[in-house]
């Protein structure tokens, strides 16, 4: 099985994939998609569209996690990354991929046992589980990888 993750945000979208055999867990790909400040926020979303497809498309997974929005201090950069996470989620809507949406203190409690885990000991555990000679960066990568692998953990039960 193919999974992918997807760790959204309007600057850097993180996208990781693994494949899962029932038992083992291997990193694919990985990749930043990163988007220009200066651009529109539509033609930002666009890239992250265009992005997330054409992933889609060459590697062909079954099923795209995605990390839901939390809450934060900052509202607008919450509907901001709300709508890169939207763009993320039409582009596996309409290539016909199933989505799974977890929240960051579930994937980071399928990694490390706790909710509250840090990005880099998120980022430790991904390299771990996935046997990698060095962390995957940036971070939003590893977040990516992570979500594909709290799906793995979900599925494997």
């Amino acid at each position: 099985m193919i999974i992918m993750g997807i760790d959204p945000g309007s600057a850097v979208t993180g996208v990781g994939i693994i494949t899962f055999d029932g038992k083992n867990l291997r990193a694919l790909k990985y990749k930043a998609i990163r988007t220009d400040s200066k651009m529109k926020l539509p033609l930002r979303l666009k890239e992250i569209y265009d992005s997330v497809r054409e992933l889609i498309l060459e590697l062909k997974p079954e099923v795209v996690c995605i990390e839901d929005v939390f809450g934060g201090k900052n509202i607008r950069s919450a509907l901001t990354i709300g709508q890169a996470r939207g763009a993320a989620m039409m582009a596996a809507v309409n290539c016909g991929v199933e989505i799974a949406e977890y929240t960051p203190a579930e994937i980071k409690k399928a990694l490390s046992g706790r909710g509250g885990a840090s990005k880099e000991q998120v980022q430790y555990m991904v390299r771990n589980i996935l046997k990698m000679r060095e962390n995957p960066a940036p971070m939003d990568c590893s977040d990516a990888l992570a979500a594909a692998i709290c799906h793995a953990h979900k599925i494997r039960k």
